[in-house]
């Protein structure tokens, strides 16, 4: 009979398991599940194949780079993911900010592979740095009002750049609005047999969609598109066509740009990786609470990180997760690391030998099925909920995607940052306050607002900072405190603060604290201090209001707090 792992044997396990996910599924792994997770591969890779091809193009590469990055982002992923049901790789989100922050440094396309390869593995290297410091709830910063109006205009940006392909005719330069004029205002260049392919493409997708969702809707769409330009010859009647992507077999290789370069491309950096973090996490957290599991936000961020470097290492471009992939991977069975790694292998056949096959794809074709792709970015429905419930919120969706249309890409993230910054500061800077009284026939007290019958205890104003509270906020308290105590009728010669929402309070607070016990005290008002937890204890020890309240003026309760003032007759000397 073996002898039991000594107890620090088992934390190292633990430990390594942490470091290493991989660890933690692989070992396990049954081998009765390869059938579905294989099915649920072949699915995923159904969308990757079209879709590496298509957001290349958003990315403004050659389609075999998006075949370099697929296989090693999906496996460095499978290591260290968290999330049994999360696909990565090309994204919409992930090709359009890669691309929009290439060309601010090089409109060069020549250069766009090395811009783009060096951008996804700074981007990854913030994400492994930020999840090794366990910044991961960063992403919680980046409000959904916010995210979801910067999406909505990332999928408008893409939706007017596509339809330059299925029209036919050159994109032209500038904004959403700028854009969308130029197509407009050379209605005479729209090429009529391009026209009919990409609205055959979006009519098939649509119908697909919509009568056969169970089939891969972009790949049938991709293999027919293919068929019908070989059979027809479209690109001898003016359709554009990919034309010959040579096999992609990953090979690793640093990217060779100027250090000047790898500067300028940090602040787009910083703002991908948040992008890529928040997409991917979103969609991890859905599954997880769908299916009970957890997912670390740590390692998710470390992992994402660690995708983007291997991506970047590999010549391809930035990755994120995929909802579409997600999705039909899980509908389709696949549950688990299991199925990246195989759709991997699948992926990795496909750039080597496959390639070849996709020569006479139509322009247009990809062009409907990305804009088929980002659609889902749309969401009415939700800023209809948003004007319907809650304007605030409206407003700063409606500003980020603004922001989008009119700035592009990147300012547009950095508003949506910003407003989601200033939301939360918002927020956090105005707690409610609350006035308490004692509920009938408890000990307890509530808010007197809330409480239907709940009454002040005789000439004690108990008063509740319903937030914690820091710097940003105390003075509202000071002067919620001041204006309770000028108005209450009698005058009460207590005033207690229940301190239940704080967990720590910094300097500023406790200086502001110590105002507010001196200015009580010239008006011959005590100040007590309830529901004190024990980090705060420790900080007044060491401040001087410690000193001058004395611990006989900090409580564990209300109640406590209110019987010990009401024998008091006059105020505490400052």
């Amino acid at each position: 009979m073996s002898n039991p792992a000594p107890p620090h044997a088992k934390q190292s396990q633990r430990a390594c398991r942490r470091a290493w996910p991989v660890l933690a599924w692989l070992p396990g792994y049954r081998p009765q599940r390869l059938g579905k997770d294989t099915v649920g591969a072949l699915t995923a890779w159904a969308l990757i194949v079209p879709e590496c091809v298509a957001y290349a193009q958003i990315a403004g590469v050659p389609p075999q780079n998006a075949f370099y990055a697929a296989p090693v982002a999906l496996l460095a992923y499978a290591l260290l993911g968290t999330s049994r049901f999360l696909i990565v790789g090309a994204t919409s989100a992930a090709a359009v900010l890669s691309a929009s922050t290439v060309t601010e440094v090089s409109t060069d396309p020549n250069d766009a592979v090395a811009l783009s390869a060096a951008l996804a593995m700074i981007a990854g290297a913030v994400l492994v740095v930020a999840g090794i410091a366990r910044l991961g709830f960063l992403a919680a910063f980046l409000s959904e009002p916010a995210l979801v109006g910067f999406l909505f205009g990332m999928a408008l940006t893409i939706i007017v750049r596509q339809a330059a392909k299925i029209l036919g005719v050159a994109g032209g330069d500038g904004n959403f609005f700028e854009r969308a004029w130029h197509l407009l205002a050379h209605t005479d260049d729209w090429h009529p047999a391009t026209i009919a392919v990409g609205a055959a493409a979006l009519a098939a997708l649509f119908a697909l969609e919509q009568w056969l969702p169970r089939l891969p809707a972009s790949l049938v769409v991709l293999a027919a598109g293919i068929a019908v330009s070989a059979a027809f010859s479209l690109d001898d009647h003016g359709v554009q066509t990919v034309g010959k992507i040579p096999s992609a077999v990953p090979v690793p290789g640093w990217p060779d740009i100027p250090a000047d370069d790898w500067l300028a491309l940090t602040a787009g950096a910083f703002g991908l990786a948040l992008v890529v973090f928040a997409e991917s996490y979103s969609i991890a957290g859905r599954f997880a609470r769908d299916h009970g599991d957890t997912v670390d936000a740590n390692r998710e961020m470390t992992a994402m990180g660690a995708a983007n470097v291997a991506a970047g290492l590999f010549k391809g471009f930035a990755v994120s997760g995929s909802a579409s992939r997600s999705a039909a991977a899980e509908a389709s069975g696949g549950a688990g690391q299991m199925v990246s790694v195989i759709a991997a292998a699948f992926v990795l056949a496909t750039g080597a030998f496959l390639t070849p096959l996709f020569t006479d794809l139509p322009e247009p074709v990809l062009g409907a099925i990305v804009i088929v792709a980002v659609r889902s970015f749309l969401k009415v429905g939700e800023m209809r909920r948003y004007w319907r419930l809650d304007k605030p919120n409206f407003a700063i969706a409606a500003t980020a995607l603004v922001g989008v249309l009119l700035f592009d890409l990147l300012p547009g993230l950095l508003i949506a940052a910003g407003l989601s910054l200033i939301m939360f500061i918002g927020y956090a800077s105005r707690p409610r306050i609350a006035v308490l009284g004692r509920i009938p026939d408890t000990a307890a007290y509530g808010d007197i607002e809330d409480q239907p019958g709940a009454r002040p205890p005789a000439r004690v104003l108990v008063i509740r900072p319903d937030g914690q509270l820091f710097f940003g906020n105390a003075d509202r308290l000071k002067d919620a405190v001041r204006n309770q105590a000028a108005h209450t009728d009698p005058a009460p010669h207590t005033v207690v603060l229940n301190l239940v929402s704080s967990y720590r309070l910094g300097i500023p607070v406790l200086d502001t604290l110590d105002e507010i016990r001196t200015e009580l005290a010239h008006h011959n008002i005590g100040l007590r201090l309830a529901r004190v937890h024990p980090a705060i204890a420790h900080s007044l020890a060491r401040h001087p209001l410690g000193t001058t309240l004395g611990p006989d003026h900090m409580h564990t309760t209300v109640t406590d707090a209110v019987h010990a003032a009401r024998p008091r007759t006059e105020a505490k000397p400052a």
